[in-house]
């Protein structure tokens, strides 16, 4: 149960620095902060990969010394660690598409702006060669690919925007594709957890019952 808090944990921490989420989510349009939701369930993965851990010596601490009263504690902590997850897993199931929304319509606005006026007050243009650059896309959609404007000069690198001329590579897509194969690794990590939670449950009640009988003896 360590091992797996320690591995919850590992991942969580890779997940929030990973490269190509904290140059996008980092970013700042004026005074508005790109959308950050993506931490939250990230915030949570480490949250519970801590307390595994320090549930984990509970527990087995507990079945040495054969404590009923850490035992009782370990199963609790169990019970509340589980919930938690069955809640965060609504919130993600939920939320899992309004993620790669909110961080579209991020990009939408400064991409708007760097084609007007705006951008000369703004870092609009920085924020928009920031996706282009992270992501190797170049343009909001098909339509935009559609014509090739000075814009692409100005805003898309060499290599993007040769390969958008190769292949579909506009940052709609991209960003959908970023944020689903992140979820989908924390909804693996999130079932490897219940999983592990449900035997330790079961393994701890057990034990804890074995150490009361016994002890009537």
């Amino acid at each position: 149960f360590q091992l797996a808090g320690g591995i919850i944990l590992g991942v969580a921490l890779w997940l929030r620095h990973d490269s190509q989420t904290t140059n996008i989510l980092y970013l700042q349009l004026g005074d508005k902060q790109a959308p950050n939701t993506f931490y939250v369930g990230i915030y949570i993965l480490i949250a519970v990969g801590a307390v595994m851990m320090f549930v984990g010596f509970l527990g087995c601490y507990g079945a040495i010394q054969e404590s009923q009263c850490l035992l009782g504690t370990f199963f609790t902590c169990l019970v509340i660690l589980f919930a938690c997850e069955v809640a965060a897993g609504i919130w993600g199931f939920v939320n899992k598409d309004q993620i790669a929304k909110d961080v579209k319509q991020f990009y939408d606005q400064a991409f708007q702006q760097a084609l007007t006026a705006e951008s000369e007050t703004s870092n609009a243009k920085t924020v928009v060669k920031t996706f282009h650059e992270t992501l190797d896309c170049c343009g909001p959609n098909m339509a935009m690919e559609i014509v090739t404007p000075l814009w692409r000069r100005n805003l898309c690198s060499n290599n993007s925007l040769l390969k958008s001329y190769a292949e579909s590579s506009n940052c709609h897509k991209k960003i959908d594709e970023l944020f689903s194969g992140k979820l989908y690794l924390i909804g693996i990590a999130a079932i490897v957890v219940a999983v592990i939670m449900i035997f330790e449950m079961i393994l701890s009640m057990v034990l804890c019952c074995g150490i009361r009988n016994s002890s009537v003896y």
